[in-house]
């Protein structure tokens, strides 16, 4: 199965680095109109109800990140590359070469304007942290881009912490200059961008569990104002956030809090074991897509995570 998603995954951004979108359809398809469709209500009346997802034609630098770690991954479970493959890697990191000190829409896939988003320089460090790691650990050639790969992720690392954190909120948030706080910075220590111990770190965790929580479980970030995503409308908290804390909890050698988190999460699932996207603690309902593939993932980490089964790759000590 491992094997045939990645063939997917590379057949589907196969091509002009330039052209490389964010999501596909199942079949790999490129063109996901969005529209609305009026003559629908939605459930329990939460219109506009819209068919595709415009978020296709966004830009968002964390996909580099995933799409090279994937394949560092893959290696080092016995899956490895061919020269097509490889030389694909090699394009889409020239490509983040020119790109990564751009803004894009994030993680979220916001619909407001382009910020430089934390998370988003976060993973464009993991793209190049994963090339130069395929090069020394794996064994992969890229003589003449391995110096500049090397360069841009130790930049990129110092950008993050002089520019990402915030020292008068004592805590990392959500785009360069900002206050607000993102939940999709408990992945920082998750890919070893900084140790769960680091004193930033701890500070953001704790600053997420204060500020960015709703009876417990965490939110994505705030939409009371319609100044990041440009939509209408309030979330309940998301499922694959309140995951990722318990991970990073367990991270931190805070043992029993995070199982209880986990624990309680598992409580959620239907009678099938399933998760949705998010989650309303008041009414006690599941929402949003469902059943989340990116929640499952989340709760799966983080399972192995308090077994002691799967550590961060190699935290940064500064």
């Amino acid at each position: 199965e491992a094997r045939t998603w990645r063939t997917w995954l590379l057949r589907a951004i196969a091509g002009d680095p330039e052209q490389m979108q964010i999501l596909y359809g199942v079949n790999g398809e490129r063109r996901l109109e969005e529209f609305e469709v009026p003559w629908l209500k939605g459930y329990e009346n939460s219109a506009p109800v819209r068919i595709g997802n415009a978020a296709s034609k966004q830009f968002q630098l964390d996909v580099y990140g995933e799409v090279v770690s994937s394949m560092y991954h893959a290696h080092r479970v016995g899956i490895k590359m061919d020269k097509t493959a490889w030389s694909l890697q090699v394009s889409l990191l020239k490509f983040l070469e020119a790109h990564w000190e751009q803004p894009d829409e994030g993680i979220w896939e916001v619909r407001g304007r382009r910020r430089h988003f934390t998370h988003s320089k976060m993973m464009t460090w993991l793209a190049f942290h994963r090339g130069v790691q395929l090069v020394d650990e794996c064994g992969y050639r890229a003589d003449q881009h391995i110096e500049r790969w090397r360069a841009l992720r130790d930049k990129i690392h110092r950008q993050v912490c002089q520019r990402g954190y915030n020292s008068r909120k004592k805590a990392f948030t959500q785009s360069y200059g900002s206050n607000a706080l993102d939940a999709s910075l408990l992945m920082m220590p998750l890919i070893g961008f900084l140790p769960a111990t680091d004193p930033r770190v701890c500070q953001t965790v704790n600053a997420i569990q204060r500020g960015l929580t709703r009876r417990g479980l965490v939110l994505r970030y705030k939409t009371a104002r319609r100044t990041v995503d440009g939509l209408p409308g309030d979330e309940g908290v998301f499922l694959p956030c309140s995951f990722w804390l318990v991970s990073c909890l367990s991270l931190m050698g805070r043992k029993r809090e995070a199982r209880t988190l986990f624990e309680r999460l598992l409580k959620i699932r239907n009678d099938l074991g399933l998760l949705a996207e998010e989650y309303d603690p008041i009414a006690r309902r599941q929402l949003g897509n469902f059943p989340q593939a990116f929640t499952h993932v989340a709760l799966i980490i983080a399972a192995r995570m308090l077994s002691g089964g799967d550590k961060p790759a190699e935290p940064r000590k500064k």
